[in-house]
Protein backbone atom coordinates (compact mmCIF):
# COMPACT_ATOMS: atom_id res chain seq x y z
CA UNK A 1 0.00 0.00 0.00
CA UNK A 2 1.42 3.38 -1.02
CA UNK A 3 1.13 5.70 1.99
CA UNK A 4 2.10 8.97 0.32
CA UNK A 5 4.92 9.55 2.81
CA UNK A 6 7.83 9.44 0.35
CA UNK A 7 9.77 12.69 0.21
CA UNK A 8 7.92 14.28 3.10
CA UNK A 9 9.78 15.64 6.13
CA UNK A 10 9.11 13.89 9.44
CA UNK A 11 10.12 14.87 12.96
CA UNK A 12 10.20 12.07 15.54
CA UNK A 13 10.80 13.01 19.16
CA UNK A 14 12.63 10.56 21.44
CA UNK A 15 13.43 8.59 18.30
CA UNK A 16 16.69 6.92 19.33
CA UNK A 17 15.27 3.99 21.31
CA UNK A 18 12.21 1.82 21.76
CA UNK A 19 8.97 2.84 20.11
CA UNK A 20 10.38 6.13 18.81
CA UNK A 21 13.19 4.36 17.00
CA UNK A 22 10.76 1.86 15.50
CA UNK A 23 8.61 4.74 14.21
CA UNK A 24 11.60 6.57 12.72
CA UNK A 25 12.68 3.34 11.02
CA UNK A 26 9.21 2.72 9.58
CA UNK A 27 8.96 6.26 8.20
CA UNK A 28 12.44 6.04 6.68
CA UNK A 29 11.48 2.75 5.03
CA UNK A 30 8.50 4.54 3.44
CA UNK A 31 10.84 7.15 1.98
CA UNK A 32 10.36 10.02 4.42
CA UNK A 33 13.22 12.35 5.32
CA UNK A 34 13.48 11.76 9.04
CA UNK A 35 14.66 14.18 11.72
CA UNK A 36 15.20 12.53 15.09
CA UNK A 37 15.60 14.33 18.40
CA UNK A 38 16.72 12.46 21.53
CA UNK A 39 18.77 12.93 24.69
CA UNK A 40 21.04 9.85 24.55
CA UNK A 41 24.05 10.50 22.25
CA UNK A 42 25.05 6.84 21.92
CA UNK A 43 21.69 5.43 20.78
CA UNK A 44 21.12 8.57 18.69
CA UNK A 45 24.33 7.99 16.74
CA UNK A 46 23.50 4.32 16.40
CA UNK A 47 20.06 4.87 14.88
CA UNK A 48 21.42 7.60 12.61
CA UNK A 49 24.07 5.22 11.27
CA UNK A 50 21.53 2.42 10.82
CA UNK A 51 19.10 4.60 8.87
CA UNK A 52 21.84 6.08 6.70
CA UNK A 53 23.09 2.57 6.02
CA UNK A 54 19.62 1.68 4.79
CA UNK A 55 19.70 4.62 2.38
CA UNK A 56 17.52 7.04 4.35
CA UNK A 57 17.89 10.80 4.56
CA UNK A 58 18.24 11.45 8.28
CA UNK A 59 19.08 14.25 10.69
CA UNK A 60 19.84 13.26 14.30
CA UNK A 61 20.17 15.92 16.99
CA UNK A 62 20.67 15.85 20.77
CA UNK A 63 17.41 17.25 22.15
CA UNK A 64 15.85 17.47 25.59
CA UNK A 65 12.18 17.86 24.72
CA UNK A 66 11.52 19.39 28.12
CA UNK A 67 13.57 22.47 27.13
CA UNK A 68 11.88 25.00 24.81
CA UNK A 69 15.21 26.17 23.39
CA UNK A 70 16.13 22.60 22.39
CA UNK A 71 12.83 22.15 20.56
CA UNK A 72 13.32 25.45 18.72
CA UNK A 73 16.87 24.53 17.74
CA UNK A 74 15.78 21.11 16.50
CA UNK A 75 12.87 22.52 14.52
CA UNK A 76 15.05 25.20 12.89
CA UNK A 77 17.71 22.65 11.92
CA UNK A 78 15.06 20.36 10.44
CA UNK A 79 13.56 23.14 8.33
CA UNK A 80 17.00 24.20 7.14
CA UNK A 81 18.01 20.64 6.14
CA UNK A 82 14.77 19.16 4.81
CA UNK A 83 12.12 21.87 4.73
CA UNK A 84 9.09 22.31 6.95
CA UNK A 85 7.91 19.05 8.55
CA UNK A 86 4.62 17.63 7.32
CA UNK A 87 4.73 14.61 9.64
CA UNK A 88 5.32 14.98 13.38
CA UNK A 89 5.45 12.41 16.17
CA UNK A 90 5.52 13.80 19.69
CA UNK A 91 7.06 11.43 22.20
CA UNK A 92 8.99 11.41 25.46
CA UNK A 93 10.36 9.14 28.11
CA UNK A 94 8.05 8.59 31.04
CA UNK A 95 7.84 11.17 33.86
CA UNK A 96 8.86 10.37 37.47
CA UNK A 97 7.04 7.41 38.99
CA UNK A 98 5.40 7.10 42.37
CA UNK A 99 2.15 7.52 44.25
CA UNK A 100 0.78 10.97 45.03
CA UNK A 101 2.34 11.44 48.46
CA UNK A 102 5.75 10.30 47.22
CA UNK A 103 5.93 12.89 44.46
CA UNK A 104 7.41 16.34 44.96
CA UNK A 105 6.36 19.53 43.20
CA UNK A 106 9.64 19.39 41.29
CA UNK A 107 8.68 15.93 40.02
CA UNK A 108 5.34 17.27 38.83
CA UNK A 109 6.95 20.27 37.14
CA UNK A 110 9.46 18.01 35.42
CA UNK A 111 6.68 15.72 34.23
CA UNK A 112 4.57 18.59 32.95
CA UNK A 113 7.47 20.04 30.95
CA UNK A 114 8.64 16.72 29.51
CA UNK A 115 5.26 15.05 28.92
CA UNK A 116 2.71 17.79 28.23
CA UNK A 117 4.34 21.14 27.48
CA UNK A 118 6.84 19.58 25.07
CA UNK A 119 3.87 18.51 22.94
CA UNK A 120 2.28 21.95 23.10
CA UNK A 121 5.55 23.68 22.22
CA UNK A 122 6.44 21.40 19.31
CA UNK A 123 2.96 21.68 17.84
CA UNK A 124 3.09 25.46 18.05
CA UNK A 125 6.36 25.36 16.09
CA UNK A 126 5.13 23.13 13.27
CA UNK A 127 1.50 24.20 12.82
CA UNK A 128 2.03 27.52 10.97
CA UNK A 129 3.79 25.84 8.03
CA UNK A 130 1.25 23.00 8.00
CA UNK A 131 -1.60 25.50 7.87
CA UNK A 132 0.10 27.35 5.02
CA UNK A 133 0.59 24.10 3.10
CA UNK A 134 -2.96 22.92 3.87
CA UNK A 135 -1.49 19.58 4.90
CA UNK A 136 -0.09 18.00 8.03
CA UNK A 137 -0.11 14.88 10.17
CA UNK A 138 0.56 14.85 13.91
CA UNK A 139 0.59 11.77 16.12
CA UNK A 140 1.02 11.95 19.88
CA UNK A 141 2.62 8.86 21.38
CA UNK A 142 1.09 8.52 24.86
CA UNK A 143 0.10 5.45 26.89
CA UNK A 144 -2.80 3.20 27.81
CA UNK A 145 -2.73 4.81 31.27
CA UNK A 146 -4.59 7.73 29.66
CA UNK A 147 -7.63 5.43 29.92
CA UNK A 148 -6.51 2.98 32.63
CA UNK A 149 -4.56 4.88 35.32
CA UNK A 150 -1.92 3.00 37.32
CA UNK A 151 -1.18 3.89 40.96
CA UNK A 152 2.59 3.94 40.45
CA UNK A 153 2.20 6.20 37.38
CA UNK A 154 0.33 9.08 39.02
CA UNK A 155 1.96 11.83 36.97
CA UNK A 156 1.92 9.91 33.72
CA UNK A 157 -1.72 8.83 34.11
CA UNK A 158 -2.78 12.42 34.79
CA UNK A 159 -0.84 14.00 31.93
CA UNK A 160 -1.59 11.27 29.36
CA UNK A 161 -5.31 11.80 29.96
CA UNK A 162 -4.69 15.48 29.30
CA UNK A 163 -2.93 14.62 26.05
CA UNK A 164 -6.02 12.72 24.88
CA UNK A 165 -8.07 15.86 25.49
CA UNK A 166 -5.45 17.96 23.69
CA UNK A 167 -5.55 15.55 20.75
CA UNK A 168 -9.27 16.01 20.38
CA UNK A 169 -9.29 19.78 20.81
CA UNK A 170 -6.36 20.27 18.42
CA UNK A 171 -8.02 18.11 15.80
CA UNK A 172 -11.15 20.26 15.76
CA UNK A 173 -9.07 23.43 15.47
CA UNK A 174 -6.89 22.39 12.52
CA UNK A 175 -8.99 19.93 10.51
CA UNK A 176 -10.22 22.53 8.04
CA UNK A 177 -6.60 23.14 7.00
CA UNK A 178 -6.03 19.51 5.99
CA UNK A 179 -4.23 18.63 9.22
CA UNK A 180 -4.99 15.56 11.32
CA UNK A 181 -4.07 15.07 14.97
CA UNK A 182 -4.31 11.63 16.55
CA UNK A 183 -2.86 9.79 19.53
CA UNK A 184 -1.72 6.22 19.97
CA UNK A 185 -1.95 4.60 23.39
CA UNK A 186 0.58 1.76 23.62
CA UNK A 187 0.01 -1.10 26.00
CA UNK A 188 2.88 -3.29 27.14
CA UNK A 189 5.86 -3.24 24.78
CA UNK A 190 9.18 -4.58 26.11
CA UNK A 191 11.09 -1.29 25.82
CA UNK A 192 13.64 0.10 28.29
CA UNK A 193 10.83 2.03 30.03
CA UNK A 194 8.71 -1.11 30.37
CA UNK A 195 11.64 -3.08 31.76
CA UNK A 196 12.31 -0.31 34.31
CA UNK A 197 8.67 -0.35 35.42
CA UNK A 198 8.68 -4.13 35.58
CA UNK A 199 11.71 -4.01 37.87
CA UNK A 200 9.99 -1.48 40.16
CA UNK A 201 6.76 -3.48 40.34
CA UNK A 202 8.63 -6.73 40.92
CA UNK A 203 10.49 -5.16 43.84
CA UNK A 204 7.23 -3.84 45.29
CA UNK A 205 5.72 -7.31 45.15
CA UNK A 206 8.80 -9.12 46.40
CA UNK A 207 9.34 -11.13 43.25
CA UNK A 208 11.67 -11.29 40.25
CA UNK A 209 11.28 -9.24 37.11
CA UNK A 210 10.81 -12.43 35.10
CA UNK A 211 7.99 -13.61 37.37
CA UNK A 212 6.34 -10.20 37.25
CA UNK A 213 6.57 -10.08 33.46
CA UNK A 214 4.89 -13.49 33.30
CA UNK A 215 1.98 -12.00 35.29
CA UNK A 216 1.82 -9.00 32.96
CA UNK A 217 1.70 -11.23 29.88
CA UNK A 218 -1.03 -13.33 31.48
CA UNK A 219 -3.16 -10.16 31.82
CA UNK A 220 -2.91 -9.37 28.09
CA UNK A 221 -5.51 -11.15 25.94
CA UNK A 222 -2.92 -11.53 23.17
CA UNK A 223 -0.70 -13.33 25.74
CA UNK A 224 2.47 -11.52 24.74
CA UNK A 225 4.20 -8.15 24.79
CA UNK A 226 3.78 -5.98 21.71
CA UNK A 227 6.54 -5.67 19.13
CA UNK A 228 7.68 -2.07 18.48
CA UNK A 229 7.32 -2.48 14.73
CA UNK A 230 3.62 -3.32 15.18
CA UNK A 231 3.02 0.08 16.75
CA UNK A 232 5.31 1.80 14.25
CA UNK A 233 3.34 0.50 11.27
CA UNK A 234 0.13 1.86 12.79
CA UNK A 235 1.71 5.26 13.36
CA UNK A 236 3.04 5.30 9.78
CA UNK A 237 -0.51 4.73 8.52
CA UNK A 238 -1.91 7.53 10.71
CA UNK A 239 0.75 9.82 9.22
CA UNK A 240 -0.16 8.84 5.68
CA UNK A 241 -2.33 10.42 3.02
CA UNK A 242 -4.67 7.44 3.32
CA UNK A 243 -5.56 8.34 6.92
CA UNK A 244 -6.96 11.75 5.98
CA UNK A 245 -10.36 11.13 7.61
CA UNK A 246 -9.02 9.82 10.92
CA UNK A 247 -8.85 12.84 13.19
CA UNK A 248 -9.01 13.35 16.93
CA UNK A 249 -8.74 9.64 17.70
CA UNK A 250 -6.91 8.07 20.64
CA UNK A 251 -6.13 4.58 19.41
CA UNK A 252 -5.27 1.75 21.80
CA UNK A 253 -2.49 -0.57 20.61
CA UNK A 254 -2.43 -3.02 23.46
CA UNK A 255 -3.30 -6.56 22.40
CA UNK A 256 -6.80 -6.15 23.88
CA UNK A 257 -5.51 -5.15 27.33
CA UNK A 258 -8.13 -2.51 28.12
CA UNK A 259 -11.06 -4.58 26.91
CA UNK A 260 -14.30 -3.55 25.28
CA UNK A 261 -15.43 -1.28 28.13
CA UNK A 262 -12.79 1.41 27.55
Amino acid sequence: MELGIRGRTAMVAAGSKGLGRAIATALAAEGARVSIGARSPGPLAEVEQALRGAGAEVLAMPVDVGKPEDLERWHSATVERFGAPALVVTNTGGPPVGQLEQLTEDAWRSGIDSTLMNVVRLCRLVLPAMRAAKYGRIVHLTSFVAKQPMPILTISSTLRAGLSALTRTMATQVAADGITVNAVLPGHFLTDRQIHLNELRAKQHGTTREAWEAQVVASIPAQRFGRPEELADTVAFLLSERAAYINGASLQIDGGLLGATF
